[in-house]
């Protein structure tokens, strides 16, 4: 196996025990990179390859010299460019920052990837200020998926493509309303929506919420992991942030498939899914039950969800929004422009509405997970949609004239305050990935991380790779 295509589970053992260089496995990214990313568009700035080889030796010499060393040292990666990095410029994919300075810091996640000895070397796709789950804006174009370049990779989280193909071991995604769940469910690689304040995020308008997170996407379950055990710990900046040693993130716990329970829905309390997506999802119950998983049909009540999520997120768009665009709105996408406004229009009784609502949510999803270990949905209800289209339209003869209606399938598991975890469930007749969406309980990242690595192995769906890229 190439080792752009090695896990970074060991990648970093074989970086630890010299077997390789980090050189060595430098050289294969960038060479990956040059060779597929014209094709994608998902890495949309990128060190020159002299820096990121003097980046790669500086990790050499420090092994070999006997400096301690972190859990990452060696491997690249790559930052969503809605977050802050020394040395790179933050666009947000928007038209509106073009001449902005390069950073002069870090975000704190990302000061926290170099500690553990990531080497960061570029910034990947995103839309303008993450609106929507597809990744395209128009100063960097569409970030295509590399089991069909016909089709979005996914968004806002643009790296999920090039995680699939080969050009990144992992990466940093950030999740309002499916942005880290989406691009890996349209790949086949793994995301994993954590639980409130785990990774520290320096939300602007509102440190307290627990409705967008950061979290790690990967080609598996344990290569998360590996990514969290960096990414995750409290933070004096962040106020809801998590005190817990992330190191237990390395070791996943072993999962006996024939003792977990899962509470499994159709289609997360009525919303429309594809034939094709029913016919696979329904495949992915076949094999779990084939692995001695007891499976029950529920839907958990989230009739209020949709409200509750539109008002939280378009009034966390006002909160964050820069002052630019309400003076130049033009140089804006018009989605963005019309969110801050719709924010800005929030009464008191709709906000209490959203946060009343999110709250019972929340409870109600705790206790149903008292006596299952997940809850399962499709992670997005149709398969990669066309590059050409900004959102999907219609869905089973239902139609959205909003780009956020047809992502409900992940906004209504936002408001349920829990980790989310995405991992590969299989594949459609026409060979394009979908995955599966599993709610675990609040703080027991872990947990679910492990029942993910336990699916991954038995059924062999997330050891699929794209060919023809």
């Amino acid at each position: 196996m190439p080792l752009h295509y090695r896990s970074a589970t060991e990648l970093a053992r074989l970086i630890a025990s010299k077997e390789i260089s980090a050189v060595e496995v430098m050289k294969a990214f960038l060479a990956r990179i040059e060779e597929v990313n014209p094709k994608l568009n998902s890495i949309i700035a990128l060190m020159p390859a002299s820096e990121a080889l003097r980046l790669a030796e500086a990790a050499d010499k420090a092994a070999l010299a006997g400096e301690a060393t972190g859990v990452l040292h060696g491997l690249p990666t790559a930052v969503k460019d809605l977050n802050a990095v020394k040395g790179f410029p933050t666009r947000f994919g928007s038209r509106a920052h073009m001449s902005d300075p390069v950073s002069d810091k870090d975000a704190i996640f990302v000061g926290r990837l170099r500690e553990a000895g990531a080497l960061i070397i570029g910034k990947t796709n995103t839309p303008e200020y993450g609106v929507g789950t597809l990744a395209f804006n128009e100063v960097f174009g569409t970030t295509r998926n590399p089991w069909d370049l016909g089709r979005h990779g996914g968004g806002s989280s643009g790296a999920g493509a090039a995680i699939a193909a080969g050009l990144l071991p992992f990466a940093d995604g950030s999740d309002s309303g499916g942005s880290i769940r989406y691009p890996s469910s349209f790949c086949n690689t793994v995301g994993l929506r954590t639980s409130p304040g785990l990774v520290p995020f320096e939300a602007l308008g509102d440190g307290w919420t627990p409705h967008a997170v950061l979290g790690p996407m990967a080609r598996s379950s344990q290569d998360a992991g590996l990514l969290l055990a960096a990414m995750a710990g409290a933070s004096h900046a962040v106020p809801n942030a998590i005190d817990l040693d992330p190191a237990a993130f390395l070791n996943l716990a072993e999962v006996d498939l024939s003792r977990v329970r899962i509470a499994w829905s159709k289609d997360a309390d009525g919303l429309p899914v594809s034939p094709e997506v029913r016919e696979a999802y329904a495949g992915a119950r076949t094999a779990l039950e084939a692995l001695g998983c007891t499976i029950d049909d529920v839907e958990l009540d989230l009739s209020t969800a949709d409200r509750a999520w539109e008002v939280i997120e378009m009034f966390g768009f006002f909160t964050d929004s820069p002052a630019l665009v309400h003076t130049k709105p033009e140089l804006f996408r018009p989605d963005y422009a019309r969110n801050i406004r719709q924010g800005a229009a929030t009464v008191p009784a709709e906000l209490a509405f959203g946060l009343r609502e999110r709250t019972a949510i929340f409870r109600r999803t705790a206790a149903l997970l008292r006596d299952y270990d997940v809850f399962v949905t499709p992670a997005t209800p149709v398969t990669a949609p066309p590059a050409d289209c900004e959102w999907v339209r219609e869905i089973d003869g239902h139609r959205f004239d909003r780009y956020f209606l047809w992502q409900r399938m992940a906004c209504r598991i936002t408001m349920t305050g829990h980790p989310v975890l995405v991992t590969p469930g299989g594949f459609t007749p026409a060979g394009l990935p979908f995955g599966l969406q599993m709610v675990g309980r609040l703080r027991e990242d872990h947990a679910l991380l492990s029942l993910g690595n336990a699916i991954e192995r038995a059924t062999g769906w997330a050891a699929q790779r794209p060919t023809g890229i």
